[in-house]
């Protein structure tokens, strides 16, 4: 099982990894999607950049309530139809390293007891502080791939934007 030390060094580096993928995105591709029903690169990075204060609340649910109901958490209908594309980039990155700072902080509080808290989940078999902020982890690194691969993709003029 991951340490939550190691845990919360790579939550806390993330943002350096995503902002600089989002960086090397040509600025004339950041907004395009590379489908119609698929998100560019910009609304991957303010997706992103949303999350830190929904898994603080539901940190805090966990930690205080003695059966805590997780439901999950899905794009709306507005933000897969583009509503992300309107959020300013900048403001929105900035945005997520100070919610991400104070995410840490608030993590390294935690005592390994309350790493091991448990609540129900609407989808999940289980689901413990540990086992979220870990599909944070990996939530946000899934999202850095689809950036990365925005970046890379060969032939953007042969798709609509």
């Amino acid at each position: 099982m991951i340490s939550t030390h190691t845990l919360i060094a790579a939550l806390e580096g993330a943002p350096d990894i995503i902002i600089s993928l989002v960086r090397e995105v040509p600025p004339e591709n950041l907004k395009r999607r590379p489908s119609p029903n698929k998100w560019s690169a910009h609304e991957h990075a303010c997706h992103i950049s949303t999350a830190d204060t929904a898994y603080l609340s539901r940190l805090e649910l966990m930690l205080s309530d003695p059966s805590p109901y997780i439901r999950s958490m899905v794009p709306s209908p507005e933000e897969e139809s583009g509503s992300l594309l309107s959020m300013d980039l900048d403001e929105t990155l900035d945005q997520y390293v100070r919610q991400r700072t104070r995410l840490v902080k608030r993590l390294k509080e935690l005592s390994s007891e309350d790493w091991q808290r448990t609540a129900e989940h609407e989808e999940y078999s289980h689901y413990s502080v540990l086992i979220m902020f870990r599909q944070l982890l990996t939530h946000e690194m899934l999202h850095a791939c689809r950036i990365e691969e925005l970046m890379l993709k060969k032939g953007w003029e042969e798709t609509s934007s």
